[in-house]
Parts: structure tokens; sequence; C-alpha cells
């Protein structure tokens, strides 16, 4: 019951993390269910072994719901561009099927740490990079057909190989564009979409040919019960974050954002 209780925990926190930074699934799930399966099944048990694959793919079937819930949310508040989010919203989706085979493929510790090498070059980046912490310029660049065809190719890959959602990649682009945090967050929401999408969608189908002597209670790898809690949590957090939306200054935002990144980084690396 505990276990259950404090994923409701953090699927709330999922919620807040969801609409005001634009990401929460796989940044707040993926390091904490990864940790309490580690943690309650034996290592050399199914589930020990796959931790971090169970964790990657219910992160992934539960952003499906946060995702919509945040973008709709936001949608009511006038804060999403579709302009810019439609260009990428095919690829990414196309990227993000490729990805969750891959993640399938690749040793949980492999994940684990390319998750967490992941982090910290996008620590990094937003740090060092011109425009991400300071308020970006009025203008607004907007790119060619190919480059948001390959950028969200590489976004959906890599987001739905390490359950991340994309908002991770799609928040610096967006800043980059010259785009307020208030709407790059906001816009990070519907570019989830496509990946949560497909990325359940190809663990699916890839649950009809998996032979892993997993619960009951697990559709391949993506644990039922789990991301059913999740959920509920995350409706929650939703809910009462929404009264934020516009209320947080740029650079605070902007820096707030960085650090839940850190502390994410910590809670993988010292799992």
């Amino acid at each position: 019951m505990s276990f259950y209780l404090l994923l409701a925990v953090c699927g709330c926190v999922t919620g807040i993390t969801t609409v005001l930074f634009g990401f929460g699934g796989g940044f707040v799930v993926v390091p904490l269910l990864y940790r309490l399966l580690s943690t309650l099944n034996p290592p050399g048990s199914a589930v020990g072994q796959s931790a971090m694959q169970i964790a990657v793919a219910t992160s992934t079937c539960v952003m499906v719901f946060g995702a919509l819930l945040a973008t709709w949310r936001h949608q009511r508040a006038g804060t999403v561009d579709w302009t810019n989010v439609r260009p990428l919203m095919l690829p990414i989706g196309v990227g993000a099927a490729l990805g969750a085979l891959a993640a399938t493929l690749v040793p949980s510790e492999w994940l684990r740490w390319a998750f967490a090498a992941y982090l910290v070059l996008t620590i990094l980046d937003c740090w060092l990079r011109p425009g991400f912490l300071a308020q970006p310029a009025a203008r607004q660049h907007r790119p060619g057909l190919l480059a948001n065809a390959v950028s969200g190719a590489m976004i959906g890959w890599i987001a739905a190989l390490l359950g991340v959602g994309g908002s991770v990649m799609t928040v610096p682009l967006m800043r980059r564009r010259g785009i307020d945090m208030t709407r790059a967050t906001a816009m990070a929401n519907p570019l989830s979409l496509p990946v949560a999408l497909a990325g359940t969608g190809t663990y699916l189908v890839l649950s009809t040919q998996s032979s892993l002597p997993l619960a009951v209670w697990h559709l391949g790898y993506i644990d039922i019960r789990a991301a059913a809690v999740l959920v509920v949590g995350s409706w929650i957090g939703i809910r009462a974050a929404s009264l934020w939306i516009g209320r947080i200054p740029d650079r605070v935002h902007a820096k707030v954002y960085l650090g839940l990144l850190t502390v994410v980084f910590w809670a993988m690396v010292t799992t």
C-alpha cells in the first residue's frame, strides 16, 4: 500500500511539473519507479532485471493522459503557439516509435546511465548557451520544413528511448527560437503527446511477442496498476498547478526548470 501511496504523491508532483515546466512523466516517474522496483524486487528477478524498461514504458503510458490534460489547460489559457507546434508533431511521432523499439533492445543499466548522461548535457547546454536563462529577444526564428523534420525525429527518438516526453529538448529549442518560458513549456505538452502515443503503441505491439515472466498486471513492460495510480495523482496536480500558468517571472521560471533537472539527475546517479 505504501508503494502505491508514494506513486500517487509522485503522480501529483508530475502533474504540477507537467503544467508549469512541460515535463514530469519521464523526469519524475522514471527515476522514482526505477528506484522502487529495484528496491522491492531481487536483482535476479524478472522485474528487477527489467526495472528501467518497466519504468520507461509505464512513464510513456502515463504521459498520454498528462500531455492531453495539460495541453487542454494551456489552450484555455491561450499559451500554446500552434504555428511552432504543428510542424514538429509528425516527425516527433515517427522518431518516438523508433525510440521505443530501441529501448526494448538496450540493457536496463545502459538506459539508466544514458538517461543520466543526457541530463548532464541538457543542464550544461541550458546553463552555458545564451538565450535560455535570459529573457529571449522578441524576434522569433522559424526554421524550414527539413530542419523541423530532422530535429523532430531526433527529439522523438531520444524521448521515447529514455521515456522523457521530449520537453527537455523542446523547451530549450523554443527558447532558442525567441519564445518566453510560459509559452515554451506550454508547447512542450502537445509535443510530448506524439511521443507518448507512439511509444505506448509500440510497447503494446511488442508485448504480444514478449515472453517475459512478469506479473499478471503487466502489459508487456507497462505496469498497469502503477500507471493507474500515477494518472489519478497527475490529474490532481494538474488541476492545482493550472492556477499558476503565466504567473511565474521568466528568469525565475528558467532557473527553477534547470534546478528540477539537477534534482532528477542526482536521484538517478545515487540510486
